[in-house]
C-alpha cells in the first residue's frame, strides 16, 4: 500500500477508504480531452477496475489537449493507446477497453458492469443515452462539458437525485463541439480533474457531491459559479425517436449503402468515395427527390449533430433504411487515404 500512502494518511480516506477505491468499478466514456484528464488521476488513486469506451483514433489536432498521446501514435486507437499508457503508471489495476462508440444498442451491456459512469464525450445525443441508461440501471454519472474557455460539471442520478434531463430537457441543443468552437487544453484539464475528484468523493462517501448543482467555471476570468436545480417530478412528455444503427468508417467498404454527406458545400475534408452524394442539411428537404427511399443510406457530417437531424428528417419523410456514421468526415478521409491498406 506504499503507492497510496499519502492519500491513506488523509483521515477522510484511511485504509478503509482505499479498500473502497480498490473495489470500485468506474466507466469513462470518451478518451479525448476530458478522458485524458480524468483517467490518470483515477488510475493513480487506485480505482480497482476502469472501463474506457471510445471508437475514435488519435489525430494530430488532438495532441494540444489530449495529453496522454504522443505524436508517433497518431492514427492509433484512443481506447487502446490510453489503456497501454495508464497501465505503465499503475499495473496493479484492471483496465477494460471498449474500442467502440457508445450507442443505444450497446449502452446497457457496457454500463451495467460498472458502479459509476463518467461522461467525457462532446456529443449531446450520447449524453442522453448515458443519462437514460443510468436512470434505468440506477447508476450515478458525472457530467462534464467544455465551450471554449468555459466548462461545466455536475453529478446526475446520484441517490435518486436530478438527472441530465431535469436541467437539459431538450435534445436539439445547438452548442458547437470543440472542433467547431475551439478549445483551450488547460480548460479541458481543469474540468476533467473536477470530474475525477467528484468520482473519488462519491466512492469514498465524503464531502459535498455536485448532485442537484451545476458548477460553471470560466478560465479566462477565474470565475466560478454554482447553480442549484431540482428533480422534475412531473412526468415529461418525450419525443420518441428512431433508433438508428451506427457504423464506423472501417465498416463502410463492407456495406452496400449510399453515403450521404449533409455538410455544407466547401467544408473540409473533401470526400471522394463510391456511392457518395452531398446534400447539405439546409437543402435536404428540397432535394429529397435525389434520394431513393428504398435504398440503404448512411448519413454523416463533421461531428454527428447535423447527421442525426438529417436522419430524423428523412425518417419522417418515409425513408426506412437509415443509419449514422459513428465518427465523421475525418474518419472517412482517413479511410479514403488508406483504401489500399484496408483492402
Amino acid at each position: 500500500m506504499d503507492r497510496y500512502l499519502r492519500q491513506i494518511t488523509l483521515p477522510q480516506v484511511g485504509n478503509i477508504g482505499q479498500e473502497k477505491l480498490l473495489k470500485s468499478k468506474v466507466l469513462v466514456i470518451g478518451a479525448g480531452g476530458l478522458g485524458c484528464a480524468v483517467l490518470p488521476y483515477l488510475v493513480a488513486a487506485g480505482i480497482g477496475e476502469i472501463g474506457i469506451v471510445d471508437g475514435d483514433r488519435i489525430e494530430e489536432s488532438n495532441l494540444h489537449r489530449q495529453v496522454l498521446y504522443a505524436s508517433d501514435k497518431v492514427g492509433n486507437s484512443k481506447a487502446k493507446e490510453s489503456a497501454s499508457i495508464l497501465l505503465q503508471n499503475n499495473p496493479h489495476i484492471q483496465i477494460r477497453v471498449f474500442e467502440e462508440y457508445l450507442t443505444q444498442k450497446n449502452a446497457v451491456e457496457i454500463i451495467s458492469g460498472y458502479d459509476l459512469i463518467i461522461d467525457a464525450t462532446d456529443n449531446f445525443f450520447v449524453r442522453y443515452t448515458i443519462n437514460d441508461t443510468c436512470v434505468a440501471l440506477d447508476k450515478p454519472f458525472i457530467y462534464g462539458s467544455i465551450y471554449q474557455f468555459q466548462g461545466q460539471v455536475s453529478v446526475f442520478n446520484y441517490k435518486g437525485g436530478p438527472t441530465y434531463r431535469d436541467i437539459f430537457p431538450e435534445k436539439d441543443q445547438k452548442v458547437p463541439n470543440c472542433e467547431e468552437a475551439g478549445v483551450m487544453g488547460t480548460t479541458v484539464g481543469l474540468i476533467g480533474m473536477i470530474q475525477a475528484n467528484e468520482a473519488i468523493k462519491i466512492i469514498l462517501e465524503i464531502g459535498e457531491v455536485l448532485s442537484g448543482k451545476l458548477l460553471l467555471y470560466d478560465s479566462l476570468r477565474n470565475e466560478q459559479q454554482v447553480f442549484e436545480f431540482s428533480k422534475v417530478e412531473a412526468p415529461q412528455k418525450t419525443e420518441i425517436e428512431p433508433d438508428f444503427e451506427f457504423f464506423s468508417a472501417e465498416e463502410v467498404p463492407e456495406k452496400q449503402m449510399m453515403l450521404l454527406d449533409v455538410r455544407e458545400i466547401g467544408e473540409e475534408p473533401e470526400i471522394k468515395l463510391d456511392n457518395f452524394i452531398q446534400i447539405p442539411l439546409s437543402r435536404l428537404e428540397k432535394d429529397l427527390k435525389k434520394l431513393d427511399p428504398k435504398q440503404s443510406i448512411l448519413v454523416f457530417c463533421q461531428s454527428g449533430m447535423r447527421a442525426r437531424k438529417a436522419a430524423k428528417l428523412l425518417f419522417e419523410k418515409g425513408f426506412q433504411n437509415l443509419s449514422l456514421m459513428s465518427g465523421g468526415a475525418k474518419d472517412l478521409e482517413y479511410l479514403q487515404n488508406h483504401e489500399e491498406d484496408l483492402s
